[in-house]
């Protein structure tokens, strides 16, 4: 059997391998039969959070996942031991290779660790106008260790959230991005709307650290705001809940839905999730992603 080299790795050839009808490069957001979707994010190698965490959830939206890895973590359900950051020249050079053979109809982006990675991922999304950005602000995890440089702040402001389809802060990112206090439903919709005039096109304050027996979360447009109500779950099991939320809200955007309708979906999702956690873990355990996405189109499989 004839071999070819592939990255690392030697794969068997196919005669789809041949060079000789060479393709157009796609557009992003071009019709495909099976939807994209593309995280940029950090691996986390207790499997929770991060890369792994959202290509998990794409999987259950019925959305084919790419990566773009911005940072490898030691960590598990107790905290991070260490993270190292990836060159940024890497990191373009994943996204660039991406974009032109395999284009997103949707993209989140996570963890990216400092302001060049912000910049660089910026740079990406504008120079490829990657459709349906949805930018997880993650700034610390959920163990408490701190996962953006203080200096990268302001420069995700400037450069990612005017960008965003829609930007998933939690209380304390919310706060760090707007500049006061977030720590009510009312305030949450104040923050909202400060994003929004900053360029967002939408905004979901995540209410998980809010206390009370319900959990508020506030979505705010340029016309409209909803407030998402849930009761609270009585679980340790939370690691990764804000990457796999904005992993669900891009996969259902991939597939076409509306803004309110893949948030609502995503909250779900996530919700069951945590309901249904295996427990693994002594600290923040992960939550369950084999329970069902949304309902998918009728004709997927046929």
């Amino acid at each position: 059997m004839n071999m070819r080299r592939s990255g690392a790795g030697v794969c068997p050839s196919s005669p789809s391998d041949s060079p000789r009808h060479p393709r157009e490069p796609r557009r992003a957001g071009d019709s495909l039969p099976v939807k994209i979707a593309l995280t940029i994010a950090g691996s986390d190698s207790g499997g929770g959070a991060g890369i792994q965490a959202d290509l998990k959830t794409f999987h259950q939206f019925g959305v084919f996942g790419t990566s773009v890895i911005t940072a490898v973590t030691a960590q598990n359900t107790v905290g991070v031991d260490a993270w190292q950051a990836l060159p940024v020249e890497l990191v373009t050079r994943q996204l660039d290779a991406l974009a032109g053979d395999l284009p997103p109809a949707a993209v989140k982006s996570g963890m990216l660790g400092s302001a060049a990675l912000v910049e660089a991922v910026a740079g990406g999304i504008a120079r490829h106008q990657l459709p349906n950005y949805v930018l997880d602000p993650v700034m610390v995890a959920t163990s408490g260790d701190r996962l953006l440089d203080r200096d990268a702040e302001q420069v995700m402001g400037r450069r990612l959230v005017p960008l965003a389809t829609l930007v998933t802060p939690n209380l304390d990112e919310a706060t760090i991005l707007v500049g006061q206090a977030v720590r009510t439903p009312d305030e949450m919709e104040r923050a909202g709307r400060a994003l929004v005039q900053l360029g967002a096109g939408a905004v979901l304050v995540k209410g998980g650290h809010l206390a009370g027996d319900e959990v508020v979360d506030v979505l705010v447009t340029a016309s409209a705001v909803r407030r998402f109500h849930h009761p609270r779950l009585n679980t340790t099991s939370t690691h990764g809940t804000g990457c796999t939320l904005s992993a669900a809200v891009a996969a259902g955007l991939a597939h076409g839905r509306p803004l309110e309708r893949a948030v609502e979906d995503a909250l779900d999702f996530v919700h069951r999730a945590m309901a249904a956690a295996p427990g693994l873990g002594h600290g923040h355990g992960p939550l369950n992603h084999f329970v069902p996405g949304p309902p998918r189109p009728p004709t997927d499989g046929l």
